[in-house]
């Protein structure tokens, strides 16, 4: 089998989706799941589709593309500002966009009229973790101005944390989200279908029985893909951790010292060699590096060390363990090492178990909440088996 390679358990990220469903079910809260670390994998899509996810959420509109190619029958949700020269694709793709400026909504209601459809914004709020969103005191100003441009739908207000500053979702900003919601709708007299509390981030609060208030939407990826929480990586009770696998293969292993010698400089990335001596040790290679993954999050098997990497080398000290060239050796990832292994045309993906296909019988029905702009009268894709 081809290495290095992704092997894909569809069945377990079924599980996984299906337990976080209906623990949030019981709180009020649905869940858009996350299609970006997947690259849009109608597969996975279907996985998670059936699993009762309530719509699919990506970052990047050609992965919703490509889902919409592959007639997948779900509403699509753009998670991330559209980009202004994206915008016809935009609309004629995703059901819903994030949203912080004033001005892409703008080119969204131009794109959408010429399209004669109706595009649904949610507006992003900043709440403190200073990534994308609006300040809360602008908040008013921009509904207003958004509810004023034709062919665009107000469907809700979101916000995002735990990602560029890690700044944990909890009572007090989840709160001021419900508040947030409820003084839009006594100001401008409407009823926000979606307020998103979050990411995987969120589980913690969401499970702590705390008030969820007017959340009623956490969109899920990693705690679904890797069954971690995303705060402190821990593992959720009762998911797999091992949906996803990375398998790469040795080309060289030989005994020799831990120390570099010679003039030293810096390495190929800029950084210091190694200053520990270890004596000897069963170095092996393998024929994977940092043009296909993070090897910063790989997490070997017992009695294997990573002792660094190149563009195209993992060097590992595989200690007693002497392995052959052509021998296989399997890793799990974090969420680094995870985007980077699916976004690399050099790590094939093997899909395993039958949770991504879906039966016509199978499709949710379309809620008020998510109209998708069209539905599919089959499910055309099947997972292969490895």
């Amino acid at each position: 089998m081809s290495a290095p390679r992704l092997e894909i358990d569809l069945d377990k990220i079924h599980h996984n989706a299906r337990m976080l469903v209906e623990l949030l079910a019981g709180r009020g809260i649905a869940v858009t799941g996350v299609t970006k670390a997947a690259l849009g994998s109608p597969e996975i899509a279907g996985a998670l589709l059936r699993a009762g996810v309530s719509a699919l959420g990506d970052s990047r509109i050609e992965n919703i593309e490509a889902m919409r190619r592959a007639h997948v029958p779900a509403s699509m949700i753009l998670i991330r500002s559209p980009m202004p020269s994206q915008a016809d694709r935009v609309v004629a793709h995703a059901d819903v966009s994030f949203n912080t400026e004033l001005d892409v909504i703008r080119r969204l209601s131009s794109a959408a009229r010429e399209a004669r459809r109706t595009h649904g914004i949610v507006l992003m709020v900043e709440l403190g973790d200073l990534r994308e969103g609006i300040m809360p005191g602008d908040l008013d100003a921009t509904v207003r101005e958004t509810l004023r441009l034709p062919n665009i739908a107000l469907r809700g207000i979101g916000t995002n944390l735990a990602c560029r500053s890690g700044v944990s979702p909890g009572a007090g900003n989840m709160s001021q989200l419900t508040a947030l919601a409820e003084s839009i709708e006594a100001t401008f007299g409407l009823s926000l279908e979606i307020v998103s509390g979050g990411n995987s981030a969120n589980l913690d609060w969401a499970s702590s029985g705390a008030d969820t208030g007017r959340i009623n939407d956490l969109r899920l990826g990693e705690s679904i893909l890797l069954g971690r929480e995303t705060l402190n990586r821990r593992p959720i009770d009762g998911l797999y951790t091992d949906a996803m696998t990375l398998v790469a293969e040795v080309i060289e292993s030989k005994v020799k010292p831990s120390l570099p010698w010679g003039d030293i400089a810096q390495t190929a990335f800029g950084e210091e060699p190694p200053a520990i001596d270890r004596g000897d040790v069963t170095q092996t290679i393998l024929a994977i590096g940092r043009q296909d993954t993070d090897a910063a999050g790989l997490r070997p098997p017992p009695g294997i060390e990573i002792l660094g990497a190149s563009s195209d080398h993992l060097v590992t000290d595989s200690g007693r363990c002497r392995l052959t060239a052509g021998a296989e050796i399997r890793f799990q990832l974090d969420y680094s090492a995870l985007l980077r292994s699916m976004t690399s045309p050099f790590v094939a993906k093997v899909l395993k178990g039958q949770s991504g296909q879906i039966p016509e019988a199978a499709v949710l029905p379309t809620t008020d909440r998510f109209r998708p702009i069209a539905a599919s009268r089959a499910w055309r894709r099947s997972s292969r088996s490895s």
